[in-house]
């Protein structure tokens, strides 16, 4: 049996009540306002209440000279291992084409959604990676449109999240934020702005639910909420790394869960130490504390099998090993959004540019779904092709099948074809 040095309760299953309904108020409002609401609802909540919610160009260039040379220089860095990555992905995904009998192809082919719009998060930190992970992913894809919107600071959207935005390929910038954006962006609620066919990418709890309650009108990439982070590790991890990586993901807001499971009791007792005494001087401490006070977990499990079923069971965000054998836990490990393998690897390198998508499944959902990545943008389509010996073959299978259920009008169709000269 697993033993808890610290338990955290467990995580909420969805939304509040509260949120769902203020969340879908708002968008009613913007689907029968339009524009209207979106700059009440923007001067409501952001202050914010400009001429136009779009940067022009001008705008754009502007934000992009204020930003530093070295961080350009990082920023482009990042953006060419996302796209690398992105290309190579998008690499493996070939058209199909086969004869499954004489004179009968079926094929597939990949067809990039037409318009995406990316919300790039600005809340208590201006995440400039994000804009890199949504909008240049989908670029590779072959979306022909982007919309990218982020939150307005007091003179716009943060200069380094424009820089990498317009890097990225945005085709349009937005000052907005909230729910406030999503809406606009699903339904064309801007007077300079057509509907989007899908929305991707982070946020709060009202985005989140923002994108929950839109699905179905557009698509979406996943429901992302409070990131997550669980570390396995045994005897051979450092018990200094292992609280540092802990902390540095519990820092992105008062309810992200961080976990540590161990085989080790007496590295689950030093981490804990770890981690008080970090927190003493700790640059974001005081969410961070709360975060991990509140959602952070130590538990020993018995043996491998044991932790790799914790695991599984958490299902977490990010994965992290930290053990002399990564081989032995990755064969059996099937729940996670992404898996950092070794010390020298950490969550924060994903985060912020390595090259994979830091857009990821949350609260479990990595049970049934994969994070943000090329393949989320493209439209997998079938097709069939008969010669007419092939169709008279086919027919009697066709029509048999839909007498059996009952739709007779199908059975008609299909016999005409076995009767066709």
């Amino acid at each position: 049996m697993p033993v808890y040095l610290k338990e955290a309760p467990a995580r909420p299953l969805g939304p509040s009540a509260e949120v769902i309904e203020r969340v879908g108020s708002i968008l009613r409002d913007i689907e029968a306002s339009g524009p209207a609401a979106v700059r009440r609802y923007s001067k409501e909540l952001d202050g914010w209440d400009p001429p136009s919610f779009r940067l022009s160009a001008w705008a754009v260039d502007q934000a992009c000279s204020h930003v530093p040379d070295d961080l350009r220089a990082h920023i482009d860095w990042a953006a060419d291992r996302v796209r690398r990555f992105a290309e190579a992905q998008r690499a493996c995904l070939a058209p199909l084409e086969v004869e499954v009998g004489p004179g009968a192809t079926l094929g597939h082919r990949h067809i990039p959604v037409a318009s995406v719009g990316a919300y790039i998060p600005g809340g208590r930190y201006r995440l400039v990676s994000s804009a890199l992970m949504s909008v240049l992913t989908a670029k590779v894809a072959g979306v022909h449109r982007v919309v990218a919107m982020s939150p307005p600071r007091e003179d716009g959207v943060y200069a380094p999240t424009v820089y990498a935005m317009q890097i990225a390929g945005a085709d349009e910038i937005y000052a907005l934020g909230g729910v406030q954006a999503l809406g606009a962006m699903a339904y064309g609620a801007l007077e300079e702005l057509e509907p989007v066919d899908m929305v991707v990418g982070a946020g709060n709890d009202y985005v989140a639910e923002a994108k929950r309650q839109l699905f179905g009108r557009v698509g979406i990439d996943l429901l992302a909420g409070p990131t997550e982070i669980l570390v396995i590790a045994d005897d051979s991890a450092d018990p200094h790394v292992v609280a540092v990586d802990l902390l540095s993901q519990a820092e992105h807001g008062p309810t992200s869960p961080a976990v540590l499971v161990t085989i080790s009791h007496r590295l689950g007792a030093e981490v804990l130490d770890e981690i008080d005494s970090l927190l003493r001087t700790w640059p974001t401490a005081e969410v961070t504390r709360s975060a991990w006070e509140a959602h952070g977990t130590v538990v020993v499990a018995g043996d491998v099998q044991e932790a790799v079923a914790l695991s599984d069971a958490f299902a977490p965000e990010h994965l992290e090993l930290q053990v002399t054998d990564p081989g032995l836990y990755e064969a059996r490990l099937e729940n996670y959004g992404s898996l950092f393998i070794g010390e020298a690897t950490t969550v924060t390198f994903g985060d912020k540019g390595i090259g994979t998508n830091h857009t990821l499944p949350t609260g479990g959902a990595a049970r049934y779904t994969g994070g943000l990545w090329v393949g989320k943008f493209l439209k997998t389509v079938t097709y069939q092709s008969l010669t007419p010996e092939a169709s008279r073959s086919v027919a009697p299978h066709a029509a048999a099948i839909s007498t059996a259920e009952g739709m007779h009008g199908h059975a008609l169709s299909a016999d005409l074809r076995h009767t066709a000269d």
